[in-house]
């Protein structure tokens, strides 16, 4: 399949919620989840070892530009090997790629300097081999010409590293913006400004139940717990994830350590599966994979990578420390040896 076929129609299936969160040890975690809307998304793990050749697409299948890993790699890739939607370098330097529809773009492509491009969903491999820090990144991307391989869309970027900090970075008219990113979410578009700006619709929200009060002589009790977020938007929209996500994390109590952390990442994120049927018209039918297809949660403090998948909800574990990033091979495999479920029978005596 050439790699026109390959992107086409890509994008559009893939709406995602990050999170962060720091443990009270200093460990800091990063979550996200990752959705299919018209495809199954054929997910691997990929181990790039340092000194490899890596080589980036163009949105005409030539060759585009070559660089050699400085940093060993770990990433989870969707359809291709070569497009990690979220990863790690044993540096701790961690970046994922969000869906940014209708709301960015990038430099037009020109091939007489083909050679001096990266595709965008190529731009997470690249700046995992090259790079340590995202201040690294910072001061690289604006020299960097990054051209988007499906002309029908585009994404941005949470870029974060091992001492907590993160950005987002997002092209727009082809000029890479970063912003700082201390509320620690992300889903996709609007622009991350726009989002940030968002939250202020929902200022009357609190963690709690809201007080008694008397209304025209009426007197008014809250229906239960948690009566202080009632206004908080249920929906998977782009906004309504986000605010949601905003709301939980900034709400969850610390955790003492990072596997604690990382616990908790996973149980966040439940609230953001999506499940099949609620993203397509009736009549379409509900074998239409429109569901998250795997939640990850990587601990950057100790490099290791957690995932779990919509096949086997079991969490994976993949530390970086365990890899001889010197002398492994260049490989990928399927998230899931299996898709299915396992389950433990509990035998009572």
């Amino acid at each position: 399949m050439g790699l026109a076929a390959t992107c086409s129609g890509l994008l559009p299936t893939m709406a995602c919620t990050g999170i962060s969160l720091t443990a009270k040890d200093g460990s800091y975690i990063q979550g996200r989840t990752i959705e299919g809307a018209q495809m199954i998304l054929p997910s691997e793990y990929v181990v790039i070892p340092r000194g490899q050749l890596l080589r980036s697409f163009t949105p005409e299948d030539a060759e585009g530009e070559r660089f050699v890993a400085k940093y060993g790699v770990l990433g989870l890739s969707v359809v291709r090997r070569e497009f990690i939607a979220e990863g790690i370098n044993e540096a701790g330097l961690s970046t994922g790629l969000f869906f940014f529809p209708g709301y960015g773009n990038y430099q037009p492509y020109d091939p007489s300097v083909k050679h001096e491009c990266i595709g965008d969903l190529q731009l997470n491999q690249w700046m995992l081999t090259q790079f340590a820090t995202v201040d690294e990144v910072m001061r690289a991307i604006p020299h960097q010409r990054v051209v988007g391989l499906d002309k029908e869309a585009v994404v941005h970027f949470r870029i974060g590293d091992a001492t907590g900090k993160q950005v987002v970075l997002e092209f727009v008219n082809g000029i890479p913006h970063f912003y700082r990113n201390t509320v620690g979410v992300l889903t996709n578009a609007p622009g991350f400004k726009w989002h940030l700006t968002n939250l202020n619709n929902y200022v009357n929200l609190f963690p709690g139940s809201a007080p008694e009060h008397t209304l025209s002589g009426h007197e008014l009790r809250p229906l239960g717990g948690n009566s202080g977020f009632l206004g908080l938007p249920g929906d998977a929209s782009s906004p309504s994830r986000f605010v949601r996500a905003a709301f939980y994390k900034g709400t969850a109590p610390q955790q003492p350590t990072a596997f604690e952390t990382v616990k908790q990442c996973f149980h966040l994120l439940n609230n953001f599966d999506i499940p099949i049927g609620i993203e397509h018209a009736d009549g379409q039918g509900p074998d239409m994979p429109a569901a998250t297809q795997w939640t990850s949660v990587i601990d950057l403090t100790h490099r290791v990578v957690y995932y779990r998948t919509m096949y086997n909800s079991n969490i994976r574990r993949i530390a970086l420390d365990d890899i001889d990033f010197k002398r492994v091979a260049y490989q990928s495999h399927p998230l899931d040896k299996v898709k299915e479920q396992p389950i433990e029978n509990i035998e009572v005596k």
